[in-house]
């Protein structure tokens, strides 16, 4: 049996990618499993879970219309279970079996500036890794992960693997390959870095699924329609949508056989998925969050916040993706109307707190790019300035301790994001701070977009809160 070694067993991958390979096995294609495992000490109770269950899970399915359906999840055949030292991943990532390390480590886990140059500055994490990995301990993000497990691979004469992203990265496999060999080159060691060019290939890839964090809801559903109790189990929306670069140096399943799109380039499915549907669920969950909404399906029938992200994909974001000179493949105002539809899902009951996330990796990920386009072109910002000034009266509402949730964000240095909202001029701080606008920080048609849009978030708020 041929493996794919899994790193990060989190929803997302449980609801995706692992699902494809079990609808495969399902038709009699028992030639691949996954090996899953996570690089931290990560959802422990729900590792101990999978372990205790073999690996198998029941996967939830909500239609828009509230229809649920279940199906038992056993494409995962192996659970590693986490020590410090990775020694059991390293072990199945060095086997000649595994021939794909795929990986979600979420859009902030790859460390990576305006110029896809890795961040040593910003994150202390990523340093310490380097040093952890330079004293021969594994590493724990992404690249010192990968590292120790390439090492032990070349070592052990293994053969080639191809490394899998399927994190919503734009670009997600040439970056993190790109991130990988800095990292490497960061740790001098010329041998690996040889080896890894020559036996790893990295596809880009693009993912689509709403997977919300698991709530014991979902379990007690499980219980009720199938009888078996599931401390592992989670839900997802019916729909779901995997497009493949078809670059891989060491075999794959046969992933078109069970809907997979295998492509020569995902570079335009890849720009609508980020900035009609990531994009535009940040918007819904930073202008819900303002107003005292919980769940996103709240901020989607709302018709302020529904307008808002309408306007940023209509009027801003599909004239720069579907031009003459170079026409999108895709219906996108099809796509836009089918991505409001599944967030309008109340039967998700994803939440506000899962998707604002991540801010400071989200503006220059999903959004920057159109602001930098529609400028080049001399026209207007104004929808999709929107966006950033939501994020902003986010942040003001974050800094005086008025978010009703914790706020995560990875590539966020807590300092200067407080710096920016006791500015006496937050706008022109925010606009001016380059980890969210690289080369645009402080273009004066950014700072002043900004101040128009954000006064007009303040009056949306200030209409709904009366």
């Amino acid at each position: 049996m041929t493996t794919i070694l899994h790193l990060g067993l989190g929803s997302f991958h449980r609801a995706h990618q692992a699902l494809y390979i079990h609808q495969l096995r399902q038709q009699g294609d028992m030639r691949w499993s996954i090996a899953g495992g996570n690089l931290r000490p990560d959802m422990l109770d729900t590792m101990a879970a999978l372990q205790a269950q073999g690996g198998a899970y029941t996967l939830e399915t909500v239609t828009p219309q509230g229809e649920r359906s279940y199906t038992r999840i056993e494409s995962i055949q192996k659970v590693i279970p986490y020590q410090p030292d990775l020694k059991p991943l390293i072990t199945v990532g060095a086997e000649a079996d595994t021939r794909i390390i795929s990986f979600t480590v979420t859009e902030a886990g790859y460390y990576l500036d305006a110029k896809n140059q890795l961040d040593w500055t910003t994150f202390a994490d990523l340093r310490a890794d380097l040093e952890a990995v330079k004293a021969g301990q594994a590493g724990h993000t992404i690249y010192g992960g990968l590292v120790s497990i390439l090492r032990a691979r070349m070592q052990a004469g293994a053969g080639p693997v191809t490394l899998m992203n399927c994190d919503n990265l734009r670009h997600n496999g040439e970056r993190s390959r790109s991130g990988l060999l800095q990292f490497i080159d960061a740790l001098g060691d010329a041998e690996l870095k040889t080896w890894v060019e020559a036996n790893t290939c990295s596809p880009n890839a693009m993912v689509d699924r709403i997977t919300p964090r698991p709530t014991p809801d979902v379990a007690e559903r499980v219980r009720a329609a199938t009888g078996w109790d599931d401390r592992a189990a989670l839900m997802g929306e019916s729909f779901i949508q995997w497009v493949i670069e078809d670059n891989f140096i060491a075999g794959r399943p046969e992933w078109e056989r069970v809907g997979v799109e295998m492509v020569v380039s995902v570079d335009a499915y890849e720009e609508a998925k980020i900035r009609l549907l990531n994009a535009t669920h940040s918007c819904i969950a930073w202008a819900g969050t303002l107003v005292g909404y919980q769940y996103i399906h709240e901020g989607t029938h709302d018709t302020a916040i529904r307008r808002m992200a309408y306007d940023y994909v209509t009027d801003d974001t599909i004239p720069v993706l579907d031009t003459p000179e170079k026409p999108s493949p895709l219906d996108l105002r099809k796509y836009r109307d089918v991505v409001l539809d599944r967030f309008g899902n109340p039967a998700i009951q994803d939440t506000n707190q899962r998707v604002a996330m991540d801010g400071y990796s989200k503006i220059p990920g999903f959004i920057a790019p159109t602001i930098r386009e529609r400028l080049a072109r001399g026209e207007s910002i104004a929808s999709v300035a929107m966006l950033p000034a939501l994020f902003l009266a986010y942040l003001q509402r974050w800094h005086k301790g008025e978010i009703a949730y914790t706020y995560q964000d990875q590539a966020m240095d807590p300092a200067a994001a407080h710096a920016i909202c006791e500015s006496a001029d937050p706008v022109a701080a925010f606009g001016a701070d380059p980890v969210l606008w690289g080369p645009l920080a402080s273009r004066p048609q950014l700072v002043d977009a900004l101040r128009v849009a954000h006064a007009r978030v303040q009056h949306f708020v200030e209409n709904h809160l009366g």
